[in-house]
């Protein structure tokens, strides 16, 4: 690493949890934090706890967790009760942060909030103020700062780091900033904010034009040293900075930038496929950094400059960022000190319970399959970790289907450590009657909005991964499967999207704040 460290503030676990349909539970959020940890992000905001119970809950473990690791950090709008709670859950940590926030453009002053400049002000500033009698790294964000006249930013950014903000965030909160735009208003306050040295000046953009990470790196080049992002930028709407971008462009460009971060990037590619795993929420194959196809060389003129000098057409290595191809590595006859001293090498850390788990799959699967591939053992071990706090778990599944036959499933299902229950359906065909059958066993009637199947790795024995969303009581739920037989994996992603449904059951949706 070189240059100056730029700060990497995750917010997966809060505004990434706001993209609908990856909620998560509180055991996967504490899946993702440590994987956050192991990444070496700085700061995880782990989440909102004036939200819900469950938010407070997931802060309050993350924070006794993780918390003697890295910065944990709770959100909390400009209010008493927001700040109290959001202390209350992060107060076992040993590295805290509080993230305050209050809208400042004139929309938002005058349509939203129904306030003036002058009670912005006040009530920013003590909030700041209290926040800060409760632990020394406050951050401040003054929501919609990117549509906020900047004499008005200047001021309240100004009065806020008076108040105690060590670190000011300014939010393109509807991504409606331009790179150049953006730039000159991180150069603004540089320049306009008689105390602006004594802060750190971050940044949180969002996707709306696809100009998220180039607006954060204007930012950066701007004087900006603490971005926010999220892991395969998930988030409300079109979705914030993704983290790997950010991060693989400083590493990269760190002859342009001056800058680097702390994050070890070989943990990048499977902390990507972990959180697509729990979230349901697939990463596109041409995704930059950590698609199926950030390395796959198709054109001819490409492979044969590839051939002479890796750099003609690669400006980063796939092993830097941990991405798992479908190199071949194992077999049936591989035994449990190869299989554990490749999961190593590939990036992952399992206690022995779970290792145990995975190389029982492994050898089941090698019994199904000729080769395993890199990409069929990050699917066992995604799948493990993704299963984790399920109500509803497969027992068996059988189907029949044929020409002139009417398509059957019968599914046995155990819930927690009840008698397992046994129930049967038809459908237009296996994937339907499947389906059907998981939903009368569960209890729950759910419209499937999308479904998509893919090849984890080649050959014609590939494990397949289905991606499932549906709708069930107004909401929305992905899940996702994994199996060499594409009727197993479909059966693995809707009881996935199913098992949601039910831990969101009679929940209301929370009352979450217009993502900063």
């Amino acid at each position: 690493m070189s240059g100056e460290q730029i700060t990497i503030f995750d917010t997966t676990l809060r505004d990434g949890e706001q993209s609908p349909g990856c909620s998560m539970n509180t055991n996967e959020k504490l899946e993702v934090a440590g994987a956050l940890v192991e990444l070496g992000v700085d700061v995880i905001e782990a989440g909102f706890p004036i939200a819900s119970p469950g938010d407070f809950e997931a802060v309050q473990l993350i924070a006794r967790e993780f918390g003697s690791r890295t910065t944990i950090c709770g959100l909390a709008r400009c209010r008493n009760e927001d700040i109290d709670r959001a202390w209350e859950a992060l107060k076992d940590a040993e590295q805290t942060r509080i993230h305050v926030f209050l809208a400042t453009s004139s929309i938002h002053r005058e349509h939203k909030l129904k306030m003036d400049k002058s009670e912005i002000v006040q009530q920013a500033v003590e909030s700041v103020k209290r926040a800060a009698g409760y632990c020394s790294d406050v951050e401040f964000s003054p929501e919609d700062a990117a549509r906020t006249e900047l004499d008005f930013l200047c001021e309240v950014i100004e009065k806020t780091i008076d108040a105690g903000a060590t670190t000011v965030n300014i939010p393109d909160t509807v991504g409606y900033a331009t790179p150049s735009q953006f730039y000159n208003c991180i150069a603004h306050l540089k320049k306009n904010v008689p105390n602006i040295h004594k802060a750190v000046i971050s940044t949180h953009c969002h996707n709306d034009l696809g100009l998220a990470v180039a607006n954060s790196m204007a930012a950066v080049e701007a004087g900006a040293r603490q971005v926010e992002c999220t892991i395969n930028g998930l988030g409300e709407r079109a979705g914030n900075a993704a983290l790997e971008e950010i991060v693989m462009t400083l590493r990269t460009r760190s002859d342009y930038y001056g800058c680097d971060t702390r994050i070890n990037t070989k943990r990048l590619f499977p902390t990507s496929r972990l959180v697509s795993t729990i979230t349901g929420m697939q990463v596109q194959r041409n995704k930059a950094i950590v698609g199926q196809n950030a390395f796959a060389h198709e054109a001819g003129i490409h492979q044969h400059g590839m051939l002479q000098e890796r750099t003609t057409y690669e400006i980063m290595r796939p092993q830097d960022v941990g991405f798992s191809g479908t190199n071949l590595v194992l077999g049936k006859h591989s035994g449990r000190h190869a299989f554990r001293d490749h999961i190593i090498a590939m990036g992952y850390k399992l206690d022995d319970e779970y290792f145990e788990q995975i190389f029982a799959d492994f050898i089941a699967l090698a019994d199904k399959k000729k080769d395993v591939y890199d990409a069929d053992i990050a699917a066992l071990v995604e799948k493990r970790i993704g299963d984790t706090g399920d109500a509803w778990k497969m027992i068996s599944l059988h189907t029949s289907a044929g020409t002139g036959s009417i398509p059957t499933a019968t599914i046995e299902l155990q819930y927690k450590d009840q008698e397992p229950q046994r129930d049967a359906a038809t459908g237009d065909g296996p994937v339907d009657a499947v389906f059907g059958a998981l939903e009368r066993i569960i209890g729950i009637s759910a419209r499937l909005r999308d479904y998509q199947v893919r090849s984890i790795s080649v050959g014609k024995d590939a494990q397949g991964e289905v991606t499932v969303e549906i709708e069930t009581g107004g909401r929305t739920y992905f899940g996702k499967g994994f199996s060499t037989d594409i009727i197993e994996a479909s059966a693995a992603a809707y009881l996935k999207a199913l098992n949601k449904a039910v831990a969101g059951a009679g929940q209301p949706t929370p009352a979450r704040p217009e993502a900063v």
